[in-house]
């Protein structure tokens, strides 16, 4: 059968467009899609398109939904008492998370399954945001974690980590618009083995990592002139 889920995003947010579009390609609908209408999302979209610039913007809401009898409803806040009828309303298996603020517990306990995320960083080593700037800052590798929402910032379950290949032509703003796609692959992944009943859940070394705030500015230069300069240690050509 079909998994019955739900999918979170805050307002025309790139990445949560990105992973809609793919998810959609590979026929996984939604039940509903509720999206948040705010000064947080108006932040964070601006702050991803910033790391985006220069590269391939996904399809509108509008656009990706068209066709398609997928209900839209907007809420002021994912955590409110509207988003929470609204769920509970639905009584979906899994919320599926396309770029939130962190959600609450009070909304983390409707769906029957799960929450799944999927984050542009590898856990359990790079938790929190700005993953891909802090890995060129602390040299690390790229990539993407689809995992289960826990109470904890990115420390739930892992479904599925891939590391990203990056080439030496490669950017800061290509490496996330490339990691934004792959985050779509591993949650179309994840809810088809969810859907599948064979998803596997690997704990998360919590001794092991960090938790990052946004990047300062200095550091994230820094990081980006290892890349351009070629100092980077994990190209893959």
């Amino acid at each position: 059968m079909p998994l019955h889920f739900a999918f979170l995003v805050l307002e025309e947010h790139p990445y949560g467009r990105e992973i809609l579009r793919i998810l959609l390609e590979q026929n996984l609908i939604p039940s509903m899609i509720i999206q948040e209408v705010s000064t947080v999302g108006d932040v964070e979209r601006e702050k991803f398109l910033t790391r985006i610039a220069g590269q391939p913007l996904p399809p509108r809401l509008t656009q990706l939904i068209n066709g398609k009898k997928i209900p839209v409803y907007c809420v002021a806040n994912h955590n409110d008492k509207t988003c929470q009828e609204l769920l509970a309303s639905d009584q979906p298996d899994v919320l599926a998370l396309g770029g939130t603020r962190i959600i609450k517990p009070n909304i983390l306990e409707i769906p029957s399954r799960a929450t799944v995320n999927t984050h542009p960083g590898l856990l359990p080593w790079l938790r929190g945001s700005a993953s891909v700037g802090w890995a060129l800052y602390k040299d690390m590798p790229e990539g993407a974690t689809a995992h289960f929402i826990d109470p904890g910032i990115d420390t739930g379950d892992i479904i599925l980590a891939r590391q990203l290949p990056v080439y030496h032509q490669d950017t800061y703003e290509s490496l996330n618009y490339r990691i934004a796609l792959l985050s779509g692959e591993l949650m179309a992944e994840s809810l088809t083995l969810l859907a599948n009943g064979e998803a596997p859940r690997i704990p998360q070394d919590c001794s092991v990592g960090e938790t990052f705030k946004v990047i300062p500015d200095d550091l994230l230069e820094e990081g980006k002139r290892r890349l351009a300069e070629g100092r980077y240690s994990h190209f893959s050509d």
